[in-house]
């Protein structure tokens, strides 16, 4: 059975257009009822043929049901797929700008190839249970019995003989519906997994490669693939039983109607023609059974995908507050008494987790950014570097302690707000999708043609861009540029936006020695002008920093320059030393 919190779910992406979906069933029934009258008009002419009268006006009336059940027809499969693709479309919206707008630990938690799922098969599902199902089930029912009742008018001996087959039908459809319903749900949830690890794996793919491990990885895929298989095979073979117990079903219903008609004949209880109308309205019978399986099968996976669709609403939304809060499309309007003197930007005393269950990822970080300068921060893996830009740019809240922009909260300022302050540069460097125009006005849309050349000067891509063939408007992929390249582009993208403060996050680590010393002349442009503050994996943007920040363990171990902390650290001297060895350079 449908549980009617499923079916309040479904509901809720089909109520914006009950009044085109109750259209839509009017015109179902009125079809329907057209399909109805054609039997017994069919009974008059066979009367007309039998007493010698005029044929015109049943033959007349027999063509007008036609035609217009025609348009009838017609005119409903085009508002009833309007509306499927309407509910598609919105589903597919709400959820894109739902992941745009959750948290970045929600989003993570989560492989994103089951996200893909989700909103692209998921909503092809909900199309036909949102829009056609229900009114299909309902126009099915009253044609069962409108049907049944026009049987009854005709003869009530062969309407118990219908009945009983019918309900035989019922039974048995009743018994295995859940089973298909579940099936479907089974086989949707392993799509769901394939989506996920293919996405994930494809991502790999080099390391795939690399580790010879193409045939374990396409397995592993594989596997959910065939259980995905194995459940819709189930589907199938419930759904082909299901049929071929209603097709039976109604075949011996009309054999056993012809015999008992027949007989009844023979008796003179029944007239010819009326016998002829109760076998259409038998044959007929068979529509509205097909129809009720095939909304009810189509229903049940629907309900399934728009729980799936409506888990997404589960995802933890960043705030809405500030600018409307859209993140990187907010306007770069001028914020006042931004102040000259204080920091930037102050972390005071933060603890922060990746989940409410899990362990602090920092804890106590008290740090001042200044306005200007260039800050490394630096430290083993797992010390919280990351953690530390995470929590700047607002992609993870605190469990303890504040940040303030300017000396006040952050969250009086509002998720767009401070990123409107902010520019970030992943050491993952990823290119987003469209020329790379796009991908370097993507934090800053009303940049000139001028400001663009300018960055493009400054990291050292302006020669590659001449090549290009179509220039600035040449489409990229992560396969059309190298690894130098796509941080080049991040970097570019970056300092184009003019932020107050720049978030690097190794934005060097793929250059050769000439590109990077141009890029570190940027930088070193930047922090005259802004704050600066880098991830430093690299002995010389280490030596290049103003103030570097020791991290160990969450925690901020010590701050100085470098002659400072390399006379009083010994985490610092091995970190140095470390680095040293992975640039080349003597250790002394």
């Amino acid at each position: 059975m449908i549980a009617p919190d499923s079916l309040r779910i479904l509901w809720s992406f089909a109520r914006p257009h009950r009044r085109a979906l109750g259209g839509g069933l009017l015109l179902a029934l009125a079809a329907s009822a057209m399909g109805l009258a054609t039997p017994m008009v069919t009974k008059q002419v066979l009367d007309a043929l039998d007493d010698g009268t005029s044929l015109r006006g049943p033959v007349l009336a027999l063509l007008g049901l036609l035609v217009v059940g025609a348009v009838l027809y017609c005119v409903e499969w085009i508002l009833l797929g309007t509306i499927g693709e309407r509910v598609v479309l919105e589903a597919r919206e709400s959820m894109v700008r739902r992941f745009f707008r959750a948290t970045v630990p929600a989003i993570t938690a989560r492989p994103p190839g089951e996200l893909v799922t989700r909103a692209v098969s998921d909503t092809v599902l909900l199309r036909e249970a949102a829009s056609s199902s229900v009114s299909g089930l309902i126009n099915g029912v009253v044609m069962l019995v409108g049907t049944l009742v026009l049987m009854s008018v005709l003869d009530l001996v062969l309407l118990g003989t219908t009945v009983a087959a019918v309900l035989v039908v019922v039974l048995l459809f009743g018994v295995l519906m859940p089973a298909i319903a579940k099936a479907q749900e089974r086989a949707q949830e392993h799509v769901g997994r394939v989506g996920g690890t293919l996405e994930g794996a494809l991502r790999a793919i080099r390391t795939v490669k690399a580790s010879g491990a193409e045939d374990r990885q396409a397995e592993r895929i594989a596997e959910d693939a065939r259980a995905s298989a194995r459940h819709g095979i189930r589907a199938v073979r419930l759904e082909a039983t299901a049929w071929t117990i209603a097709w039976t079903g109604v075949q011996l219903a009309v054999i056993l109607i012809l015999g008992v008609g027949a007989w009844r004949v023979s008796e003179g209880h029944l007239e010819i023609s009326s016998l002829i109308a109760f076998l259409l309205y038998a044959f007929g019978l068979m529509e509205p059974l097909t129809e009720l399986s095939q909304d009810l099968t189509a229903l049940q996976s629907g309900i399934a995908a728009a729980e799936r669709i409506k888990a997404v609403e589960q995802l933890a939304q960043e705030g809405q507050e500030g600018h409307g809060g859209h993140g990187g499309d907010a306007p770069r309007t001028a914020v006042p008494d931004r102040g000259t003197g204080g920091p930037v930007i102050e972390v005071r005393g933060v603890t922060a987790a990746y989940g409410p269950e899990r362990e602090p990822a920092v804890r106590g970080l008290d740090l001042a950014l200044p306005r200007r300068g260039h800050v490394a921060i630096v430290g083993p893996s797992g010390a919280g570097k990351t953690t530390v830009f995470s929590l700047l740019l607002r992609f993870l809240e605190p469990r303890r302690g504040e940040l303030l922009l300017d000396g006040v909260p952050y969250e009086r300022h509002g998720h767009a707000a401070v990123r409107a302050r902010l520019a970030y540069v992943e050491q993952d460097t990823p290119v987003v999708p469209g020329t790379l125009r796009d991908n370097l006005l993507y934090s800053r849309p009303d940049a000139g043609e001028a400001e663009l050349r300018r960055v493009l000067a400054d990291v050292r891509l302006a020669e590659k861009v001449a090549s290009l063939p179509d220039g600035l408007d040449t489409e990229l992929s992560s396969a059309a540029v190298s690894g130098g390249e796509r941080q080049r582009i991040a970097l570019a993208r970056a300092l184009l936006r003019e932020p107050d403060v720049l978030l690097l996050d190794e934005a060097t680590a793929q250059l050769d020695a000439l590109t990077e010393a141009a890029v570190h002349d940027c930088v070193r442009r930047r922090a005259r002008e802004g704050a600066v503050v880098t991830i430093a994996h690299r002995l010389s943007t280490v030596v290049d920093a103003d103030l570097i920040v020791l991290m160990e363990s969450g925690r901020i171990r010590a701050q100085g320059t470098h002659d400072e902390l390399l006379a009083a650290d010994g985490l610092y001297r091995s970190l140095v030393a470390a680095l040293r060895m992975a640039d080349g350079a003597p250790t002394t």
